[in-house]
């Protein structure tokens, strides 16, 4: 495989992303998201697809824009968050969604980048997440037209555990600081949440990259993702790099 990853444009990146996909997204609320390969897929025109990320951005931005442009169909997350359409939808029963605790579907992205079918956790253990009849998708009318189905338990090292299945996904789309051309990434600060268990799970993962250097330019303690599990970069702008919205804004006066 070339070491040089890089693609000649964000459109170019997702070109090949069919109707139907899955997709997992990193990103937690707005940091660190990919920005600008969610903007492109917009306008590629893919539909049907199914999302896995923590949330599904907010009204206006980021996986927002897709699902209120009615193109996604399930979504895989943690919670709903602040996406007023993305809870509209639900309750409507015009998206399926199946809400995971989110260091369950952090794990689930990554051991299924490392080739685990799926793993035993006791989180969920005595809840809907466990026992099934977590509704996954309503009728028109409010009632419940999809719930989970009951998962398996074990009893291990005298704690109960229930079996979670891993995720593998065609496509994953994240944001990096720093990558180099092989696809070795450093993720600043807040922005290594999800994008690294995202990429993993991803068979083919592209990455937008606020920065791109040659091989080597990485010194290997700041790799925080192998480029083993990237297959193409995006280079950025600096003005699309420096775009990093807020979901809130908490303040409070200073005290002298």
């Amino acid at each position: 495989m070339s070491l040089d990853k890089v693609s000649p444009s964000a459109a170019a990146a997702v070109a090949d992303i069919p109707s139907g996909a899955s997709l997992a997204v990193g990103g937690f609320g707005l940091a660190g998201i990919p920005w600008f390969l969610i903007e492109a897929l917009l306008e590629q025109g893919a539909d049907d697809l199914e999302i896995v990320s923590n949330n599904c951005g907010v009204d206006g931005a980021g996986l927002g824009l897709l699902l209120e442009a009615r193109r996604i169909s399930k979504v895989i997350a943690s919670y709903i968050g602040e996406n007023k359409e993305f809870g509209r939808q639900f309750l409507a029963g015009e998206v399926t969604v199946e809400l995971t605790p989110q260091g369950t579907l952090a794990e689930r992205m990554r051991s299924g980048g490392s080739g685990i079918g799926a793993f035993f956790t006791p989180t969920g253990i005595g809840t809907l997440v466990a026992e099934g009849g977590l509704p996954w998708r309503y009728n028109a009318d409010g009632t419940v037209a999809l719930t989970s189905s009951p998962k398996d338990v074990r009893t291990i090292a005298g704690k109960e555990m229930v079996l979670e299945e891993s995720i593998v996904t065609d496509y994953a789309l994240i944001r990096a600081a720093v990558v180099d051309k092989a696809g070795n990434c450093r993720f600043h600060s807040a922005a290594r949440n999800f994008n690294p268990p995202a990429a993993m799970a991803g068979r083919i993962t592209i990455v937008e990259a606020e920065r791109i250097v040659e091989v080597g330019g990485l010194a290997p303690d700041d790799v925080h993702l192998p480029g083993i599990f990237v297959q193409r970069i995006v280079e950025l702008t600096p003005e699309q790099a420096a775009r990093k919205s807020i979901e809130q804004r908490t303040t409070r006066k200073r005290i002298r």
